[in-house]
């Protein structure tokens, strides 16, 4: 029984962010129903068949119609949230916006993740993670000295500053309701989630201890003690020795005389130390420097590439990665609860799958259901 078990999710279909806030309540017990696009003819792969799918069920509605809207609304009334994906004034024009639905279901956490947010003059434009983080000041953040910025793929903006602090928001909301029994609209932009992500580093800025020019700083490649190095087999090492014991562990690791080392502090010794390091990096294999480093303080790790992770021996000591979907080892649920842990199922649902099943458990009759699907209604 997870900490969310008896919760009732609505999720209107999309991609990634919305998806992966679905996923974590899944995870942690919810039951989350997907409403898929009703198939038009016979059965067909689902493209969001994925990772983010796990756990939930899935109903095949065509919105078009006036009858799958109808039954979209009678899922909200016996729902206690609603996740849905689209520009603003999408849902509303659908005829099941908050105000609709709300005052059908005034316990309903209506919960409506964009990039831009609802208000503002950029919410109706289209966008992606690369702009919403653009804007958020968060990918300004991202790259080397006199280079471009780099996108750091979409964790920042779909998946952390989207779909987490969107999942976030709902379960506040849900815990606010167990007081008030009300209740409410969940606004999750991924440009604000970005900016939120940057907190730290926005007071560093302030503070003047963030230079405004891109890698120069502690943290993002102008310190050598902080930057990754490639390794005689093309492979690469991460180096994150900051504190000052840390950072004679690793030197020492390299088998580097610190007292003819520049000082760690000393900045205009930096790229002289970088290029020192990265010599010293290339002489052998990540698995060689692995073995040098395992088991000390000098915040050394290997570089893994996708298909390795879920085989590391710390991974697997922790069941970082567990059984999924098709065979394939997938994330765990995380955090982990002591009491209530979250689990990953290792099932997706199939677009429409589900429509039965949960029509008949709100009074939906099978007959109905038979004849809508008939007509292309649902699928």
């Amino acid at each position: 029984m997870g900490p969310l078990s008896g919760i009732r999710v609505i999720e209107m279909a999309g991609l990634a962010p919305a998806p992966y806030a679905g996923m974590i309540l899944a995870d942690f017990g919810a039951d989350v129903v997907r409403i898929d696009r009703s198939p038009t003819t016979g059965s067909r792969p689902d493209p969001t068949r994925d990772f983010l799918a796990r756990g939930k069920r899935s109903v095949g509605l065509n919105m078009k119609d006036p009858a799958g809207v109808d039954l979209l609304l009678r899922l909200i009334d016996k729902a206690d949230v609603l996740i849905e994906p689209f520009r603003p004034g999408v849902m509303e024009r659908l005829g099941v916006g908050p105000q609709v639905a709300m005052t059908r279901n005034p316990r309903l956490v209506y919960a409506r993740l964009t990039g831009w947010g609802q208000t503002g003059p950029y919410a109706a434009m289209a966008g992606h993670d690369i702009d919403y983080i653009a804007l958020s000041g968060a990918l300004g953040l991202c790259g080397r000295k006199a280079e471009s910025p780099v996108p750091p793929v979409n964790l920042v903006g779909d998946f952390a500053g989207g779909g987490m602090l969107c999942a976030l928001g709902v379960v506040l909301a849900l815990f606010e309701r167990s007081r008030s029994n009300k209740g409410q609209i969940v606004d999750a932009a991924m440009v604000d989630g970005a900016a939120h992500l940057s907190s730290f580093l926005f007071g560093l800025f302030h503070a003047g201890l963030w230079a405004g020019e891109r890698g120069a700083n502690l943290l993002d490649t102008g310190a050598p003690f902080y930057d990754t190095y490639r390794t005689s087999d093309g492979g690469f090492m991460a180096v994150g020795a900051i504190e000052p014991q840390f950072y004679a562990r690793l030197l020492e690791g390299l088998g580097l005389d610190a007292n003819t080392m520049p000082h760690q502090m000393d900045r205009e010794s930096w790229e002289a130390t970088r290029e020192r390091f990265a010599q010293v990096f290339a002489g052998k294999t990540r698995r060689e420097w692995t073995q040098v480093f395992d088991g000390t303080d000098a915040c050394v790790a290997p570089i893994l590439e996708l298909g390795e992770a879920a085989d590391h021996p710390h991974n697997l000591a922790r069941s970082t990665f567990i059984g999924g979907i098709d065979g394939a080892r997938m994330p765990a649920p995380a955090p982990r609860l002591s009491r209530t842990p979250g689990s990953g199922s290792a099932s997706a649902p199939i677009s429409g799958a589900d429509t039965d099943s949960v029509f008949a458990e709100v009074g939906v009759s099978a007959e109905f259901i038979a004849e809508l699907r008939s007509r292309g209604a649902a699928g």
